[in-house]
């Protein structure tokens, strides 16, 4: 039994290891060498790796990551560290138009990883976004959303493994949450959710922060005689469709829950495709929770009200299977 770490500790174990493994991983951003980051995912590894590897660089996301972009088209295999995702908007041309494209215009491997912090955590409209959606309708790029600090530190290694450009988000809610992780050799591969509570009921498929108050519901449910199915999807480009299918072709029922807007995100890609493959098998509509098309309030009343929460997931849940509920 390893350790409980939190996940930045994960995400860190996770980096170091690799590093270790692969002098051609280096690490770039705001406030890192010293600090290590706005919530010290990169702690110590300044001290043991030293600044040519863990290098302090200007506040410009846009030329973060073109350096990125450069160095992985030169042979090594950079982490850019945004520390917030939200300022990726000054970047998006690197990222989208660049990043994202080399391997179908040249070839030639893309190893960038670019690490944020995502999702609702108060604080006002401009840090509390969750853009996934953004990432995942680019083809290309890979996106990341770990629940769990075991799937943080197996994620990131399958990140820096690979041959992709990598998004990795991690939820600012969940930067202290703690759990095992696994050993060096212990990858998480991208595209293969996990079963977090099995149930007949009806299925719930979500990923990040909205996992544990997904199993939250499912278990105030159980006490009303619903048994849930919670899947954690672990990653959203690419969405492991087949676990999905394989779960609701059991519950015949599917309830999408994210926190990003449900306005063309994650959850209407999700309920789409189900509606498509298995359109004679479901026993209702396709349910999703998810944020109002709002920005982010800063008012914590109105916050409060912007943000799913294990109530309302309970909510959809009754209103799939209003047979059962209490």
């Amino acid at each position: 039994m390893s350790p409980r770490v939190t996940l930045s500790q994960a995400y860190r174990q996770g980096l170091a290891e690799e590093m270790r493994a692969d002098p051609s991983i280096l690490v770039y951003g705001t406030d890192l060498f010293e600090r290590g980051g706005h919530w010290g995912q990169v702690r110590g590894l300044g001290d043991e790796f030293g600044r040519d590897r863990v290098r302090n660089a200007p506040i410009s996301e846009a030329a973060m990551v073109a350096a990125g972009v450069g160095a992985a088209m030169n042979g090594l295999r950079p982490v850019v560290d945004l520390n917030f995702i939200d300022f990726a908007f000054g970047a998006m041309d690197e990222i989208v138009n660049q990043a994202a494209k080399v391997r179908y215009m040249w070839g030639a491997p893309m190893p960038l990883v670019i690490r944020g912090t995502n999702g609702v955590a108060g604080g006002g409209a401009q840090h509390n976004n969750s853009i996934e959606s953004w990432f995942a309708h680019t083809p290309g790029l890979l996106v990341a959303m770990p629940s769990t600090p075991a799937d943080t530190k197996g994620l990131i290694k399958s990140a820096l493994r690979g041959q992709d450009p990598v998004i990795f988000l991690m939820h600012k809610l969940l930067a202290g949450l703690r759990g095992e992780v696994g050993g060096e050799e212990d990858l998480v591969p991208f595209g293969r959710g996990v079963v977090r509570r099995p149930g007949r009921d009806v299925t719930i498929a979500t990923y990040g922060v909205t996992v544990s108050r997904s199993v939250a519901a499912a278990e105030q449910l159980a006490a009303e005689g619903v048994e849930v199915e919670v899947l954690d999807l672990r990653t959203v480009a690419p969405l492991d469709l087949e676990l999905v299918e394989d779960s609701v072709r059991r519950t015949r029922r599917l309830v999408v829950v994210t926190e990003a807007p449900r306005h063309g995100g994650i959850g209407a890609e999700i309920a789409a495709a189900l509606a498509e493959s298995l359109h004679g098998e479901l026993d209702g509509p396709v349910l999703r929770v998810g944020a109002p098309h709002v920005p982010t309030p800063h008012s914590p009343t109105l916050l409060a009200a912007a943000t799913p929460t294990a109530e309302d997931i309970a909510r959809a849940v009754r209103l799939a299977v209003p047979a059962r509920a209490a």
